[in-house]
């Protein structure tokens, strides 16, 4: 004779199929949030050159060759201007026409990067004085970008707790620890030092003002919390 089957309410059986130690369905409250903070810029990057004329492109040569020596020793004199600070650039000769008689013109750039940036203008004053004929910048940045960008994301992170907080007490319910957390967005590009390009402008001997200024960092998260 066969034995009556056992019928088990379907509520039981999914408290059957739960994994271990799981009793109901987890509640989660999800939330995204956005933060822009202002960081100071400690750090500036300015290209400068030096072109000269000659008759010939090996005189040409020399002579922007000595002058951008001095201009490199100048340059690292200036505090904030440490070992490896200095780049230098793409060396060109051009062939050019005075008049009926033709010229050479050579022309090498260097990149600085200014840990001071507030000494930029002091910093472009001293290489001209040694000889420098071009300036770019300077172009004011955050040296640790990892570090500003890592301080957006903390503020990022809170403004989403407090928006969970206020959710969970509209649901009756409590907070709980944050489950999953995502990263939208990443760091800003590392700086790169530009490419000295000669200018037209000459600066007096007068040095020159700078404000570095501020820069803004924005970070984005979206964090799932459990819900007590």
């Amino acid at each position: 004779m066969p034995r009556p089957r056992l019928l088990l309410p379907l509520s039981l059986i999914a408290l059957l199929l739960l994994p271990a130690g799981a009793t109901a369905a987890e509640r989660t409250v999800a939330v995204g949030a956005r933060a822009t903070i202002e960081v100071p810029n400690d750090s500036a990057g300015i290209g400068l050159s030096v072109g000269q004329e000659r008759r010939s492109r090996a005189a040409a040569l020399r002579a922007t060759s000595a002058k951008l020596r001095a201009t490199i020793v100048a340059v690292q004199r200036i505090p904030g201007v440490g070992p490896g600070d200095v780049e230098t650039g793409r060396i060109s000769v051009r062939r050019l026409t005075r008049g009926e008689r033709p010229v050479y013109r050579a022309t090498q750039g260097i990149g600085v990067t200014l840990h001071e940036p507030s000494r930029a203008g002091e910093l472009v004053s001293a290489a001209f004085a040694a000889g420098a004929t071009g300036v770019s910048g300077p172009r004011f940045f955050v040296g640790d970008a990892e570090a500003a960008y890592a301080k957006a994301l903390a503020v990022a992170f809170d403004k989403a707790k407090a928006k969970a907080a206020a959710l969970a007490t509209q649901a009756g319910g409590t907070l709980g620890p944050a489950v999953t957390i995502e990263e939208d967005g990443g760091p800003p590009a590392s700086f790169d030092a530009p490419s000295a390009a000669e200018g037209k402008g000459v600066y007096e001997s007068a040095t020159p003002p700078t404000k570095p200024g501020r820069s803004t960092v924005t970070a984005s998260v979206r964090v799932v919390f459990s819900l007590l």
